[in-house]
């Protein structure tokens, strides 16, 4: 039922650890994302399942069968690059043929694979145009396309929509997630972008200093991360620092640095009395105006950030912290305006407060 397991991954240059005890497991025909920061590993975690790199310890198997001492040509997974590694000085048909080619296939069944894999990625009849040629969307179709037509288990995606611009990566996200399930490969997809991976992935690990914080669906990681790193990463937040005075049934009190007390939700076991911990709140559980048995804070409208349905008016609270409020900024939505006196609430069980590492 997995296409990829990977079972306490650990990757030592010298005596930085890079990827420290890492296991997971892909089931077939999933889209898998990990998502982390610049520098957390995930690249290197990648490489070694592509066998560009070898672990330290640990062991990576492939539809059951460890692949640790298998050379990269002779597994089963190929790999999309940031910049796509397309050949400049072949057409789109050899680009796309090369790998048939040094598989020793005949020349008839290359032409039928590359015809039959360019219409999957909705690109029939461009086999002989030359790269050049090529949009951004379009390079980035060959380039999946090139891999695809060698049939692997896995598709590694490193960060591939990375050189894009926005506009066009925003229509990339979702034609991945249409080729993926068009072809029922499993795809690995690594990326800094947290929008890229909720938007596509089935599950999602998130990756910091060389370890997994917490791996989960998309929606399990924003309504509900473990830890603080998650709940900063994944998703906007309000985030401020405090200490906690008391903790009931699951609640606890928390006196903010900046002044003012807020009651959030308890998110690890450590939250305890006297523990410095961080609050987290998201812009989009913010009412403007007081709600009954809520958190309520008073300040002054700083600014209005209009993006349509994603709009958000900033607040500035006591402390002269400013705090994002979800603003539904539509025709007949009610004025509200710089210097405006207002207060804001939230539901306690919205805030989340985890000990703060260190």
């Amino acid at each position: 039922m997995h296409d990829l397991q990977c079972q306490d991954l650990i990757k030592r240059f010298g005596p930085f650890v890079a990827v420290n005890g890492v296991s997971f497991d892909v089931p077939r025909g999933s889209f898998f994302s990990i998502l982390g920061p610049s520098g957390c590993g995930k690249t290197t975690l990648m490489r070694m399942i592509a066998g560009f790199e070898s672990p330290s310890s640990g062991d990576i198997r492939i539809k059951g069968a460890s692949v640790v001492s298998t050379p990269p040509n002779k597994r089963s997974v190929k790999m999309v690059f940031q910049h796509l590694a397309l050949f400049p000085m072949m057409n789109v048909g050899e680009n796309i043929a090369y790998g048939l080619r040094c598989r020793g296939e005949s020349k008839a069944d290359i032409g039928r694979k590359v015809a039959a894999v360019l219409d999957r990625v909705g690109l029939p009849g461009v086999a002989g145009k030359q790269v050049s040629q090529l949009s951004g969307g379009q390079k980035q179709r060959i380039a999946i396309a090139r891999c695809m037509v060698l049939e692997p288990d896995v598709l590694l995606l490193d960060e591939p929509l990375g050189a894009l611009d926005l506009k066009l990566r925003e229509r990339m996200k979702i034609e991945l997630k249409l080729l993926q399930h068009q072809f029922g490969t499993t795809f690995l997809y690594i990326t800094h972008d947290q929008s890229e991976a909720l938007v596509m992935s089935d599950n999602v690990a998130v990756m910091n200093a060389g370890r997994f914080e917490q791996i989960g669906s998309p929606q399990e990681l924003y309504n509900n991360p473990r830890t603080g790193f998650v709940a900063g990463f994944v998703g906007d937040s309000n985030r401020w620092q405090g200490r906690v005075t008391a903790v009931e049934r699951g609640e606890a009190r928390v006196e903010l640095q900046s002044g003012g007390v807020v009651i959030a939700a308890v998110g690890d076991g450590n939250v305890r009395a006297g523990a410095n911990v961080e609050v987290f709140v998201r812009p989009e559980v913010i009412s403007l105006g007081a709600t009954k048995d809520a958190n309520v804070m008073t300040g002054t409208v700083d600014s209005l950030l209009f993006n349509g349905a994603s709009s958000r008016v900033l607040v500035r609270i006591g402390g002269g912290n400013l705090v994002e409020v979800g603003h539904v900024a539509t025709e007949g939505a009610s004025a509200i305006k710089p210097g405006d006196s207002t207060e804001i609430s939230w539901a306690r069980k919205h805030a989340l407060c985890f000990v703060v590492a260190g």
